[in-house]
């Protein structure tokens, strides 16, 4: 009788409570409209021959809080969670690529020339970006931005064309492997004197200490200990027992490295690095990249969700000029670093073309490594996820016509000597 005489008080708002959707029904609304956006706009980049990367961006400022009329997603803070997971499945991944021994094996030549090209493109871009009135954290994030240059853009156009096999591409190859360690470090250091505001000279001097002893202790122990951990796991022969292991090697040393104010993706990298040492590598790589896929998409999209298209009119001028800031710096550190260990012209040229791409995945890993520490300001990411998108798809008729006028001006010179 009480139930029933206090019923019709208690019913309106058991109703509301009912009609009112839960968190994990939001979460779960959330992931399903970026997962719709997303593969549309995928599905439109492939149509249109372009990269994914664009695509995902693109879907992400569909979605994201700062585009009108309405956000799409009602738990913008979910896309930074996805984020954090996308960057260390997506280091760590490249991080497979690069077993010690190919790291031994890159030579000289190539890390003399990454050293030049990542070196004299920052220091450009710094000077460039003080000149235009950047504050200070924000000139060294952005500069280590266009430093990047993306490996996978350079390596799916040589492939097309064919070139594969040629002499510059593997040049190429070897100081992209240097690049992506220098470009990952710079992050650690640039984090770990943000995060503290520190600029002394002891302090700057203790984060790159701290980041090279964290690089040297987990290539001399890990190389020790986890390959033969996950060929113990490997031969097990299941696929879940061991893509479960090596992630908990990912992810256990990106928390380390988060621990001791490194970058997560440091610590990816080089548990990539680490698994590529097994007798796994090839299953392990198989068996990861849909997970980094996933993940990877997620983060691109996260990045266009926080860029605000409404201050793209203030600097869309700014990322043309550190676009041609970067192309111009790397063409020309590539190209006398070349010239500077004695190679020949036409492969000093393929080369300083090739890397002179920006953008790139790290690029906005190390627009976001600012971000997350906050030390940059809020046009920073927005600016070099725009300057990514632009990069993104100039870089491919750059590589393709640039060694193709290369080739050209080789056949000529070549029968031009041959008439004398």
């Amino acid at each position: 009788m009480e139930l029933e005489f206090a019923q019709p008080f208690v019913r309106p708002f058991l109703d509301k409570i009912s009609s009112t959707p839960s968190s994990s029904e939001l979460i779960i609304q959330d992931f399903a409209v970026i997962m719709i956006i997303a593969s549309i706009m995928a599905l439109i980049s492939y149509k249109l021959k372009q990269p994914m990367i664009m695509a995902f961006i693109i879907a992400g400022m569909i979605i994201g809080p700062n585009t009108p009329p309405f956000s799409l997603i009602t738990h913008v803070e979910i896309l930074h969670v996805f984020a954090e997971i996308g960057i260390i499945l997506l280091l760590f991944v490249i991080g497979m690529e690069f077993p010690i021994e190919k790291l031994k094996n890159v030579g000289k030549k190539a890390t003399f020339i990454a050293v030049a090209e990542a070196s004299g493109t920052f220091m450009a871009g710094f000077v460039v970006t003080q000149a235009m009135g950047f504050t200070f954290f924000d000139s060294l994030f952005v500069s280590l931005a266009i430093s990047v240059t993306s490996t996978v853009i350079i390596m799916k156009v040589l492939e097309e064309l064919g070139m594969i096999k040629d002499e510059a591409t593997y040049l190429i190859v070897g100081i992209a492997v240097i690049e992506d360690i220098i470009i990952i470090s710079l992050l650690a250091v640039l984090q770990s004197v943000a995060s503290t505001g520190d600029l002394t000279v002891n302090e700057v001097g203790m984060s790159i200490t701290l980041v090279i002893a964290f690089i040297v202790g987990v290539i001399v122990l890990g190389s020790k200990i986890v390959p033969r951990c996950v060929n113990l796991v490997g031969k097990t022969e299941h696929s879940e027992l061991l893509i479960i292991a090596v992630l908990g090697v990912a992810f256990g040393l990106s928390f380390v490295a988060f621990k001791l104010d490194i970058s997560v993706a440091t610590g990816a990298f080089f548990a990539g690095v680490l698994v590529a040492e097994s007798k796994m590598r090839i299953a392990t790589k198989i068996i990861a990249t849909p997970i980094r896929d996933m993940f990877g998409a997620l983060f691109f999209i996260s990045v266009g969700a926080l860029m605000d298209i409404k201050q793209l009119p203030l600097f869309i001028i700014p990322a043309v000029i550190l676009i041609i800031v970067s192309f111009s710096a790397k063409f020309i550190t590539v190209w006398a670093a070349s010239r500077a260990q004695r190679l020949g012209k036409t492969t000093s040229l393929k080369t300083g073309i090739g890397l002179s791409s920006s953008g790139g995945e790290l690029a906005l890993v190390a627009a976001k490594g600012g971000a997350d520490v906050g030390a940059t300001s809020s046009f920073v990411l927005p600016m070099v996820g725009t300057m990514t998108i632009i990069t993104t798809f100039i870089s491919p008729y750059l590589i393709k016509y640039g060694w193709k006028l290369t080739s050209r001006l080789e056949s000529k010179e070549a029968g031009s000597s041959g008439t004398k």
